[in-house]
């Protein structure tokens, strides 16, 4: 796995290449936690995270209720068919704002951030 942090405006975009599993969802969360500092509002770029285990989706689970806890939002974009199975199947797509591409997540950022 691979972690890129980038700016969208006043967002932190992470992007995750590859796998997502328990041999690294520990370092999702540490990376995610040290960003956390400083940051309130993210998008996860899963436009190429190839799969994701439960130990992975756990770990962005935990990202999801800190972010919470801090009054911010986690949005999550790209997500392929094999890891939006695991989505499916665990119903983890109701509790995570998901969107088609980075673009779409964006502007509901935007729009959010009027309101």
């Amino acid at each position: 796995m691979e972690i890129r942090f980038s700016s969208c405006g006043n967002v932190c975009a992470l992007k995750i290449t590859g796998r997502l599993d328990a041999a690294n969802a520990g370092i999702l969360k540490s990376e995610f936690m040290e960003a956390s500092r400083n940051n309130s509002k993210f998008i996860f770029d899963l436009s190429e995270m190839e799969y994701i285990d439960s130990t992975g989706l756990g770990s962005m689970v935990s990202c999801l209720k800190s972010i919470i806890d801090k009054e911010g939002f986690l949005k999550l974009a790209g997500l392929r068919d094999k890891p939006r199975m695991i989505f499916e199947i665990t119903r983890a797509y109701r509790i995570f704002d998901i969107y088609d591409s980075m673009e779409s997540a964006v502007e509901a950022c935007n729009i959010s951030k009027g309101a």
